[in-house]
């Protein structure tokens, strides 16, 4: 009778505690909620997340916020970033380590009036172009340094560099010739500002051979010798490209993901089911494991940024394929 006491007291205590809890991961994003991060998004929404025993919290983005202070800080376990930053401040002593890269192709370019009389790059010469700054300028530095041409001002072989905003108006507005702009985003904003794409020229960086990684997933180096990180994480980049491909399998059900998960109400239905079919044409070809030759041709490109590179020397130990191994093998 005593060893049935026991054991039904046993099993009303196992039927009573809790069930075991999650991981929590908490992700920082680059920029605000939009189709940009949809795989992430659609990983949580359709319980891709909660598959691996994972609790993800996603961070949004924005122009105040800064993604490599954010896990430096130890406000994220990992982050969303372009790799051009990633190096800058890897170099600075922050070990920022790639551990996935759901992005294979650039999306940035540099968008013209063709009334300007801009046909070929050669044509930039002497112009005002608008440029992001804040580490999303080495790109452009590169090119025109392969180029032969002068950021230092406008003449025969330079070009005065006007710092832009988060927004198109420097080209509507016609303070600049050329403005950047993303293909997913801001290009589109002009086109939905009443220009027409027959009255545009556009210059994309992958074109030009000048192409960064865009749009990585980044940790702090330190957290890789902890077994239990490592395991957490190739949860994350498991589920994460579940929803990238399925976003990209599923455009217009991901971008009302999105929208649904947009606490600011700034963001539309038309332009975000735009962007995610854009969007989707970048992160096509990935897997998720990033590709050391596409990791080389961005450090010679940051490398060959003229006077001033965003780094001075050949990272080492900046990505790993242990995460992605791990997650995809």
């Amino acid at each position: 009778m005593r060893k049935l006491m026991t054991g039904a007291v046993l099993a009303m205590g196992l039927a009573s505690a809790p069930a075991w809890a999650a991981d929590d991961v908490t992700l920082q994003l680059k920029w605000v909620t939009q189709a940009q991060f949809a795989g992430y998004y659609v990983a949580l929404d359709k319980g891709f997340y909660g598959e691996e025993d994972l609790n993800v919290t996603i961070l949004p983005g924005g122009p105040d916020i800064a993604p490599t202070q954010v896990l430096a800080g130890g406000g994220a376990d990992v982050t969303v970033e372009w790799m051009p930053a990633a190096l800058a401040a890897r170099e600075k002593g922050l070990p920022m380590v790639n551990i996935a890269q759901p992005f294979k192709s650039s999306g940035m370019m540099l968008t013209c009036w063709k009334d300007a009389g801009i046909a070929t790059p050669a044509d930039l010469k002497n112009r005002t172009l608008g440029v992001w700054f804040f580490g999303n300028e080495f790109p452009f530095m590169s090119w025109m340094s392969q180029l032969g041409i002068s950021t230092d001002g406008k003449g025969e072989n330079g070009v005065e560099v006007l710092k832009q905003g988060f927004n198109v108006d420097p080209l509507i507005q016609r303070q600049a010739d050329c403005i950047s702009t993303m293909t997913y985003n801001e290009y589109w904003q002009v086109i939905d500002a009443g220009v027409t794409p027959e009255e545009l020229v556009t210059f994309k960086y992958e074109d030009q051979g000048v192409a960064t990684l865009e749009d990585g997933l980044y940790v702090l180096e330190e957290n890789l010798s902890d077994p239990a990180f490592v395991d957490k994480m190739a949860r994350f980049v498991r589920a994460s490209m579940k929803g990238w491909k399925y976003a990209e399998e599923n455009p217009d059900e991901a971008a009302m993901i999105v929208l649904d998960n947009d606490q600011t109400g700034a963001q539309t239905e038309a332009h975000q089911k735009r962007m995610m079919g854009e969007v989707a044409k970048l992160t096509a070809g990935s897997n998720g494991a990033l590709d050391p030759a596409d990791y080389e041709r961005t450090v010679a490109t940051l490398l060959a940024a003229g006077s001033d590179p965003v780094i001075t020397k050949q990272p080492e130990g900046a990505w790993t394929h242990v995460i992605s191994d791990a997650a995809l093998n």
